[in-house]
Parts: C-alpha cells; sequence; structure tokens
C-alpha cells in the first residue's frame, strides 16, 4: 500500500530554537485554514504531543525508531496520518543527533528519511547575521538523502537583522519561509523534566497554541510551507493496525472478536499524563474496554475493573493530592492484592509504593521513592527476567528513561527487567499481577504484552 499524505519535518541545529514553537504554530495555523493535520513527534517525548492534540484536535503521536525500530516509523505515521490533509512532524534534538553511540539511528534526520519527508531548519538566529549561511549550508549538504527544503528565522530582533539573514542565505541555495520575531507570550513554562503537560494548564495552554498559530500564520509563508509538504510524494508503506499487530501464528485472531471484554482501568489525569496512543488501541483490539480514570479526582477505580495501567507524569508534583484520596490508593492495594494485572510505568512505580517523599502512596510494593538531584535520562535495552501479566521471562524490548527519583526497595518482589545500558542491572518489580518499572516501553513495538495483559484479565 502507499501513503501519499503531504508531510514536512521542522528540525533545528540544536535543541532550544524553537521546534516546538514552530511546529506546534504551524500545525494550529494550518488547522485554523480548514486543514486536517496529523500531529507527530520524533523520540519518546510525552509532552509536547500534548500541545500538537490542542493544536490539531487530533491525539500527538510519537514515531521513534529506537523504541519500536525503523520498520515502524512509516507504517505508524500512516495510521496517525489516516484521513488527513497535510502531517507535520517535530523533531527531537539537533537535525543528526540520536541514540548515544548508535549514529543516526532514532534522529530527527533518519525519521525524515524513513518518511520521504523535506526538512524546514529552524534557526536560532539571535546572535548572528552572515554565519547563518554557513551553519544552514552545513546541515543541508551533511547527507545528500536529507533534503532540506527551507528555513524559518526564528528570534529575529529587526527588519534590519531580518535583511541581513536573507541576504546571507542567498547564498546558501535555501529558500526562506518564514522569519519570526522575538516573542515571550508564546513562551511555554518548564520544569525539572521539561515542558510542564497541557494537563496541568490547559487554559493557559489554549492561550499559548492559539499565540503560536497567530505568530507561525503572520510570519511564515503557510502556502509554500504546503507546497513544500506537497512535494514529498508517495509512501510506499501500509498504515500499522492494532487488531493485524495482535495477529500471531499462537494467537491468530484478535482479541477484539471475543465477546465480555475485561475492563482495563487506564490512570490520566495531570499526575499521569504519559501515555502513547497505540497502547489503547491494542488493549481495546485484544478485547479489552478501556476506561480512563483519574487519580487526582476519582475516589473508585471504574467499575467493574480487571486491570489496571497506570503510565508516567508527574507524582513527585501531586504527591499530596495524590496520598489525600485515601479511598482510591486503597482500591488500588485491593485491586493488586487479588492478583489482577496491574502495569505500571515510572510514575505509576512511585505510585505503587509504600511512600513517596515520605507521603503514603498505595503500598503495592515494600519500596519507598524519593525526588533527588540526578537525571536518570536515556534509552535502554532490556530483557523481562521475571514472568509477568505483561512479558513472559526473555521478552525483549527496548525502553526509555527519564526521571529524577530514586526508589528502595523492601522484600517480595522479583526483578522484572535486565537492563543492558548504561550499565548492566535488574530493575523494576513483579509482584502477583504486578508489573513496575522505571522503563517507558512502546508496545507497538512488542504487540504480544497488550495481548497478555488482556488474557491475564479475563483470567485473574
Amino acid at each position: 500500500m502507499v501513503t501519499s499524505v503531504p508531510r514536512l519535518v521542522v528540525a533545528a541545529p540544536s535543541s532550544g530554537s524553537g521546534k516546538t514553537t514552530v511546529a506546534t504554530g504551524l500545525m494550529a495555523a494550518l488547522a485554523a485554514r480548514g486543514l486536517a493535520v496529523s500531529p507527530h513527534k520524533v523520540g519518546p517525548d510525552y509532552i509536547d504531543p500534548g500541545y500538537h492534540a490542542l493544536a490539531t484536535g487530533r491525539a500527538g503521536r510519537n514515531l521513534d525508531a529506537y523504541l519500536c525500530g525503523p520498520e515502524l516509523v512509516g507504517p505508524l505515521f500512516a495510521h496517525g496520518a489516516r484521513g488527513c490533509d497535510v502531517a507535520v512532524v517535530e523533531g527531537v534534538m539537533g537535525l543528526y543527533d540520536g541514540a548515544a553511540g548508535e549514529g543516526e539511528l532514532a534522529s530527527t534526520a533518519q525519521v525524515a528519511k524513513l518518511l520521504r519527508a523535506p526538512v524546514v531548519l529552524v534557526v536560532d538566529a539571535a546572535s548572528q547575521s552572515r554565519s547563518v549561511a554557513a551553519l544552514v549550508h552545513g546541515f543541508a549538504s551533511w547527507d545528500p538523502q536529507v533534503r532540506v527544503g527551507g528555513v524559518i528565522l526564528n528570534k529575529v530582533a529587526s527588519d534590519r537583522h531580518e535583511a541581513l539573514l536573507r541576504e546571507a542565505l542567498e547564498s546558501a541555495g535555501v529558500p526562506v519561509l518564514g522569519v519570526l520575531r522575538r516573542a515571550p507570550q508564546v513562551d511555554t513554562p518548564s520544569r525539572h523534566l521539561g515542558l510542564v503537560p497541557v494537563a496541568e494548564r490547559r487554559a493557559q495552554a489554549v492561550e499559548a497554541v492559539a499565540a503560536m498559530g497567530a505568530q507561525v500564520a503572520a510570519g511564515c509563508d503557510l502556502e509554500a510551507l504546503v507546497a513544500l509538504a506537497r512535494s514529498a510524494g508517495a509512501l510506499p508503506c501500509a498504515a500499522w493496525d492494532a487488531a493485524e499487530a495482535l495477529v500471531s501464528p499462537s494467537s491468530p485472531s484478535p482479541g477484539a472478536a471475543l465477546p465480555d471484554g475485561p475492563v482495563v482501568a487506564l490512570a490520566g489525569g495531570a499526575a499521569f499524563t504519559f501515555s502513547y496512543a497505540e497502547h489503547s488501541e491494542l488493549l481495546a483490539a485484544a478485547g479489552a474496554e478501556v476506561v480512563p480514570f483519574d487519580p487526582l479526582r476519582d475516589e473508585r477505580l471504574p467499575e467493574g475493573t480487571r486491570g489496571l495501567v497506570v503510565g508516567g507524569g508527574f507524582p513527585e508534583v501531586y504527591a499530596a493530592e495524590l496520598s489525600a484520596n485515601e479511598p482510591l490508593r486503597k482500591a488500588v492495594a485491593v485491586l493488586a492484592e487479588s492478583g489482577a494485572p496491574v502495569a505500571a510505568e515510572c510514575a505509576g512505580l512511585l505510585y505503587l509504593c509504600r511512600e513517596l517523599d515520605g507521603l503514603p502512596m498505595c503500598g503495592v510494593l515494600d519500596a519507598s521513592a524519593r525526588m533527588t538531584e540526578r537525571l536518570a535520562l536515556g534509552y535502554r535495552d532490556a530483557v523481562a527476567v521475571t514472568d509477568s501479566a505483561l512479558a513472559a521471562a526473555g521478552t525483549r524490548m527496548r525502553g526509555h528513561e527519564f526521571h529524577r527519583t530514586v526508589v528502595e526497595p523492601g522484600a517480595g518482589a522479583a526483578p522484572a527487567w535486565g537492563v543492558r545500558a548504561p550499565e548492566r542491572r535488574v530493575e523494576g518489580f513483579v509482584q502477583r499481577g504486578v508489573h513496575a518499572s522505571y522503563l517507558h516501553t512502546h508496545w507497538a513495538s512488542e504487540p504480544g504484552v497488550a495481548r497478555r495483559f488482556v488474557e491475564r484479565c479475563r483470567t485473574s
């Protein structure tokens, strides 16, 4: 099959150049013109897609060649872009920066090549004039397979500054598709792990996204950007499908065909904002009824809950509120004690601990969690070392770790993963039906974990 959705990738020479502002603003500006815009983000980031979703009204989706493998980048893109007029892909870090020690793997450049998509380079021009031409020329010529189709100049100080930049870029052979002046009103606040998620500041986030859209519409040539996106041509791949992904030699029929699917409660709200859209889709395709709930507000688990998924987020920011919701903490503990499947990642792990920064949590795990100054960050290769409701021992997956907490374990649980990088170690907890760890994983890379989880929900 072939995907022909017009598309472009918004990249930059380095982090902090303005990719999120330009990508989100472009999504909002195109959506305001009546186009159906498909939003995507390179890498494991959960926060930027929340702003993309506000801009487009569609789920923000990640394209991660490390977590899912390069072979799934095209199919996952085609899945998210179904029925859309144009797709905008926000890059990660600098254009050619990827997984440490892995060459171009997981870089924005690799994803652009896999999607056969032109690149728009966002350049922070605040402290340069003629040098911008050398910078752009270098990025445009470094890899002949990466097509830099235009430049958007960010943080331009004045008309005179703009004229100098444009004059310099005439020799680089890359057209200027937009010029944005310094605009602090579109800045979004950051915290210890990046931008503050949309769910924590929705009203302000709506205003910020609208401001980004207005700035891009005023400063960029939208017609030229859409024309560039249309130049991407056809992408020869079939769209990823959750039900098809679940089919295996040992399970030839997707679970969705079975009646009376078990209720799987999915934690959300401001404290648990990190989740890939494909996880819910895989659970549903495996036959589950996925019911979201908010641990900050809901005092009960959804009616009939047979399994629980608690993803990442910022429980440390909401530790007092989560602790104060004692009825729900007790309900989670009772569910886990019954042996029901529970899958928890990072923030979910902290929530299941006995305490977080001295405040009582669910007490499912005999472990204490606390904030530290040390940042654990990076991709990880992992293998399941203990059979669990999520994965059979020996299952290999790739994950991403991103936190400033430590967990001091007690007794009673087996490790979840053996992790190879940056050092060999075991990580996480398996206890009864609970699988909890720091690793964020993308289930599209190993759909069998969703099928196994739902099957355990049926039988537990």
